[in-house]
């Protein structure tokens, strides 16, 4: 709650069926979209395990941070809602405690950062903190992150199944030291590992071991956080993680608009033709979505840089790709359907990781876009795409938000799409549905972009 009667918990945003609106002509809109769920996590976290007060500025208020911002209260951290100076309302001021506070529970929804790395520091509680999650979660993986936490000193009863629900029975502190891990199924097990590792009494030194280490920029916004906050972290060789045990300083950030976000908005641009705008467009970004301007560019978008933003202008036609997607993996809803609409097949690959998401996305995608008629196969690691006439019928969502913006998508260019559920969108934007709207309307007016989200919040 804000000094001023805020609270995110009182945020709306659209339930269920969604009629999907298609593009009545080529579309020309400036979009502003909310804060990196990545980032406000990571920043959070940070914040609760600093040497003094964080204001974050500019964050992202949604279903995910409301999840984190609670797993933080509930281990005993001061967080409260602040007036702020940018579109999307409040800032978050967070005051640390330590040791953190246990006998506790922290429900995690559908937050896989909050599993993660809630689970990385609730060592440092005292008492037990049980960590569950809502039913559909509960498949996600953490078996990798549990034993990793066993080998530095954390106590977790898991009942021997590896998964959540499970119990931290914290000490206050934990001792640290090597670990190996195989991080393939997700890289937040070691965003989760380098996030704690400061307050670990002898620091960390961590190995990834496994053919393959998903979502690289996702480690690389954690060592820049860490670094943002006198956090030196080396890297010996790649997948080594050195992290000397010390302070984490308390700091005023700004965060970067979520650019995996703003994907949806863009290809809106490649579909309906026209041109699309996201406003703020970081210079660097440490952020997946940043890899947009050179995917976009492939498959027959004009992506150009001015005055802070980024537009995105349709081609005459869509391209079809093979692409190596292991760095951007949550970027796939997006590009797949754009795939449907190519002029070639597509094939995304290095993305296998994606089947432990808020669902198995490949298999969703893939029997998504046989419901409305379209061809796309499975592969072990990927997803391949042939372009086929599409026709409506009903999006499943699998509570997965990234699932729920494909269907958008797919909508601008096919009639009587139905999107089961458009408050699954709520995980990450609880206005999208207002966003989307606006974006068709066409006026290119950012501020009144603007000002509907803000009401959305």
């Amino acid at each position: 709650m804000t000094r001023d009667g805020y609270s995110p918990s009182s945020a709306t945003s659209a339930r269920g069926r969604w009629n999907a609106p298609t593009a009545g002509g080529p579309v020309r809109a400036s979009v502003t979209v909310p804060g990196s769920k990545s980032l406000t996590n990571r920043e959070l976290v940070l914040a609760a395990l600093a040497d003094g007060p964080s204001r974050l500025m500019s964050p992202l208020h949604s279903d995910d941070s409301t999840r984190m911002v609670d797993a933080l209260r509930a281990l005993g951290v001061g967080i409260e809602y602040e007036p702020g100076d940018g579109p999307f309302g409040h800032d978050i001021v967070v005051t640390p405690v330590w040791p953190l506070r246990g006998d506790t529970v922290v429900d995690c929804g559908q937050a896989g950062t909050v599993m993660r790395f809630i689970a990385g520091v609730a060592g440092f509680a005292q008492g037990d903190v049980t960590m569950t999650a809502h039913e559909s979660a509960l498949h996600r993986p953490m078996g990798e992150m549990i034993k990793a936490l066993r080998e530095v000193g954390v106590d977790i009863d898991d009942g021997g199944h590896w998964s959540l629900p499970f119990i931290v029975r914290g000490h206050g502190q934990a001792r640290g030291g090597e670990v190996v891990i195989d991080a393939g199924a997700s890289s937040q097990f070691v965003s989760g590992l380098l996030l704690a590792a400061p307050r670990l009494d002898v620091g960390l030194r961590l190995i990834h071991e496994g053919a393959r280490l998903p979502s690289l920029p996702h480690i690389d916004m954690t060592v820049e956080a860490l670094g943002h906050r006198g956090v030196h972290v080396e890297r010996p060789t790649p997948g080594e993680w050195v992290v000397p045990a010390g302070p984490v300083r308390g700091k005023d950030v700004a965060i970067e608009p979520d650019l995996s976000n703003a994907a949806p908005f863009l290809a809106a641009a490649m579909i309906a033709g026209g041109a699309v705008s996201v406003t703020g467009w970081p210079p660097h970004s440490t952020q997946p979505g940043a890899m947009l301007t050179d995917i976009l560019s492939l498959m027959g978008g004009r992506a150009t840089r001015r005055g802070g933003a980024l537009t995105v202008t349709g081609g005459a036609e869509i391209h079809g790709v093979d692409l190596d997607l292991s760095a951007a993996g949550e970027l796939t809803p997006t590009l797949v359907a754009l795939a449907a609409f190519a002029n070639t097949p597509t094939t995304l690959y290095g993305i296998g990781h994606i089947r432990g998401h808020e669902t198995d996305r490949i298999a969703a995608l893939v029997a998504e876009l046989r419901g409305l008629g379209g061809e796309a196969e499975e592969l072990s690691d990927g997803i391949r795409i042939v372009p086929r006439p599409l026709h409506g019928g009903t999006w499943h969502t699998y509570h997965d938000h990234r699932m729920a913006t494909a269907g958008a998508i797919i909508g601008l260019a096919v009639p009587g799409v139905v999107v089961d559920d458009i408050g699954t969108t709520a995980k990450t934007m609880p206005n999208f549905p207002e966003l989307w709207q606006r974006m068709l309307a066409g006026d290119g007016d950012s501020d009144v972009i603007e000002a509907e989200a803000v009401r959305a919040l």
